[in-house]
């Protein structure tokens, strides 16, 4: 892939140094960082799960005698012999499970794929073969796979969740009926699945009555706190270890079933058991990003400012536990609409619940709204970079909540610069290069700046060397290597000279990896513990940006006669409770930030890319993107490159690759493995141009941080779809766009 990565002229106190990864040579070399490397005492005992074949009904027999004469087996675990568990919350009733449904409960089938039992053996291959020897027998029924089948059920979202208002800003339906310009259109996304690198995976064992979990998790002290309840021991008997995650995305950020399952496996064979879940397993497991249908409503007055906005979106979800994203709010303060009115639904049926994947309500809910914007656009004959510039805000219009920062036109000026947008001919089908088809299409990308509490401790040596602990997360985006810079610039101490530890329950907690919360909430947080580190040597932030700052601080330390000082910070966000530090060490979640009531906080940015589509064959080609991006401070360019660059592979394959088939009869996933579910690679996109245009946002936090992970991929899909309209006239408003939608 070309790496034509740009980075726009910024102020040095705005862009902090491009270094290397902290764990770039063990990434690259095999290092054993992963959960299910780290070593275990003892012999390691072998778990595969028994899933079921069918989505709704009863077990009615289960026989496990073959099971159990294969050489090396240990257990097969039931509904009929499964230890007591105690209760379990979804993230929707406030915990932090992924369904409400405890493992092995009972006969019922829930949805296909739900686990019915759990061997065990000496080794993996026993395991496995054992497995495939159990025979279950079912009382199947009929199940509801999606939308529109026998038997779904549709609610609003005010009957499940009371707290949730739908919007009412002015009158919408009149604003609409007086638009010179109105367009009228319904869009879909489809289902789609994390498919991380590194497989759902628990390794258990128990130490004198205290259990240690390795497991790749997003928030090891929600872990230690969920687990502790479930398997009805103190919390303080629990250690959740994570020093790395292959890549999340929102699935590894609640619990699931293995995590249990592997304990009391672990518990009663008195030895380390490890689970790793199969591919097709991870599809049924963890959840998923659920298919969306939306109905969006828009308008302009005949010079093309915005009048009205009618968006009304349903998401399906599982009978067991009604997960939904909402979200439609950030939506309605992207623009200077006159009016605004949204609505959610949810539908149910008999699958797995779904769970949050990467910008869970951002990527659909934009998808339609920027797909609008791009068409309502064209209605009105203006292009559509200048149509969003034409209504671009300062403000939260339902609210009047100002921006505390806002670069998006800047966004628009870079990438349309770079691109070459001035030689779009507006015309569909105008452009072309022999047999290809050209088309140019764009769309605004956004994500919403939020933020956790956090804490850290901070440990000076004499030696010059410092260490950090915090319970935070390297998901693959560089948390380590940037917490280490954030320490460095706040005691004047070289980051190669600090050391980082995250990822375990026995330090002080950090934020969930997910929201884009990690970078902000956690150097605030370190920030917080430098600040009363230097106090405590009776040292000053000048001293730390001294030219001799490692004098000064080596000289504090002889004076106090300590060989090192330390000192805990902890940092809450603005808007969040007063209780917010205390709830983090508790494990609770904590969010603050987005679409606020005194502040509306995001980050933006503007995506364009051009499409190629074969006029004899229809086969569709994306030669070249760029993204433009403003989010406050960027710590590492390097890292932010990989995240932006990563975000918009990402949004091109929702766009023309990613969907989780499904046979409808059976509510059965048909693609649940990566050779038939498709995703980008390199060859797909040769050229990525990727801007980093400079921002400072003094209200946000500590440092000025907005998060970017979740931001390049949201908008990438509506570019897209815009470009095969430019360049065959024809619009796809379901995705993903594949030959067949566009002949």
């Amino acid at each position: 892939m070309a790496d034509n990565s740009k980075a726009a002229p910024a102020p040095k106190e705005n862009m902090g140094q491009p270094i290397a990864r902290y764990e770039a040579r063990q990434k690259v070399t095999g290092g054993k960082i992963y959960a299910a490397d780290l070593p275990v005492p003892g012999k390691k005992a072998y778990a595969w799960m028994v899933t079921s074949t069918i989505a709704k009904g009863r077990i009615t027999a289960i026989d496990a005698t073959a099971a159990k004469a294969v050489p090396g087996v240990l257990m097969v675990m039931t509904h009929e012999n499964r230890p007591p568990l105690g209760d379990i919350k979804s993230f929707v009733k406030g915990g932090m499970f992924v369904t409400d449904n405890n493992t092995l409960s009972g006969p019922g089938i829930d949805h296909e794929g739900q686990p019915v039992a759990l061997v065990v053996a000496d080794t993996f291959e026993a395991a496995r073969e054992a497995a495939h020897k159990v025979k279950v027998a079912y009382a199947a029924e009929t199940p509801s796979a999606t939308f529109e089948v026998p038997g779904a059920t549709t609610k609003n979202l005010t009957e499940i969740n009371p707290m949730h208002k739908p919007l009412r800003f002015n009158d919408t339906k009149a604003a609409l009926d007086g638009s010179a310009h109105r367009i009228d259109a319904e869009y879909s996304t489809p289902i789609q699945h994390h498919n991380s690198m590194e497989l759902y995976s628990t390794t258990a064992y128990w130490d004198d009555g205290k259990l240690v979990l390795h497991e790749p998790s997003q928030f090891v002290w929600g872990l230690r706190k969920g687990a502790a309840s479930q398997l009805q021991v103190d919390e303080d008997h629990v250690r959740v270890t994570s020093p790395f995650v292959g890549g999340a995305f929102g699935g590894k950020g609640g619990i699931t079933v293995r995590t249990a399952l592997a304990a009391l496996a672990a518990r009663q064979l008195k030895r380390p058991v490890e689970l790793v879940a199969t591919r097709s397993q991870g599809f049924t497991i963890s959840g998923n990003r659920q298919e969306t249908r939306h109905k969006v409503s828009l308008g302009c007055d005949a010079n093309g400012k915005l009048t009205g906005y009618d968006h009304r979106e349903w998401e399906f979800t599982s009978r067991v536990t009604p997960y939904n994203n909402a979200g439609l709010d950030n939506c309605a303060a992207m623009y200077a609409f006159g009016a605004v009115s949204t609505e959610n639904h949810i539908v149910q049926g008999d699958r797995n619940v779904p769970n949050f994947m990467r910008s869970p309500p951002e990527l659909p809910n934009i998808y339609a709204l920027e797909s609008a914007m791009n068409e309502l656009a064209a209605a009105a004959k203006i292009d559509p970079v200048a149509f969003r510039k034409l209504n671009d805000t300062r403000v939260n219009v339902t609210n009047g909540a100002p921006y505390t920062s806002r670069s998006v036109n800047e966004c628009w000026d870079a990438a349309a610069a770079s691109f070459g947008w001035d030689k779009r001919n507006p015309e569909p089908g105008s452009m072309r290069d022999g047999d290809w088809l050209i088309g140019w299409g764009c769309a605004m990308a956004t994500y919403p700046t939020q933020m956790s509490p956090s804490a850290a401790k901070i440990v000076l040596r004499r030696n010059g060397t410092a260490l950090i602990e915090v319970a935070a997360h390297d998901v693959g985006t560089g948390c380590y290597t940037i917490a280490a810079q954030a320490a460095g610039e706040r005691l004047g101490i070289d980051p190669s000279r600090i050391t980082v530890q995250m990822g375990d329950s026995r330090l002080p907690p950090g934020p969930i990896a997910g929201g884009s919360i990690s970078t902000a909430s956690v150097t605030s947080a370190i920030c917080d513990g430098c600040d009363r580190l230097l106090a405590s040597l009776g040292l000053t932030a000048e001293d730390a940006r001294a030219s001799d700052s490692a004098d000064r601080l080596r000289a504090a330390l002889d004076k106090s006669g300590r060989p090192e000082a330390e000192a805990t910070g902890a940092w809450a966000p603005m808007g969040a409770p007063e209780d917010a530090i205390d709830r983090l060490y508790k494990g609770g979640l904590v969010f603050a930030g987005g679409a606020g009531e005194e502040r509306t906080m995001f980050a933006f940015g503007a995506e364009m890319v051009e499409v190629r589509i074969n006029a004899r064959t229809r086969e569709i080609r994306v030669p070249r993107m760029t993204g433009a991006f403003a989010a406050g401070r960027i710590m590492n360019p390097r890292t932010a490159h990989s995240q932006y660059m990563g975000g918009m592979i990402w949004g091109m394959g929702s766009a023309l690759l990613e969907a989780t088939e499904i046979d409808t009869k059976r509510a059965r996933y048909t693609n649940d493995n990566l050779a038939e579910y498709h995703v980008a690679v390199n060859a797909d996109i040769p050229a990525i141009d990727i801007i980093m245009v400079p921002e400072v946002d003094k209200e946000i936090n500590v440092l000025g941080v907005k998060g970017i992970g979740e931001l390049a991929n949201v908008g990438t899909a509506a570019a897209i779809t815009d470009a095969v309209w430019h360049a065959t006239g024809k619009r796809v408003r379901d995705l993903p766009v594949t030959i067949d939608k566009i002949i």
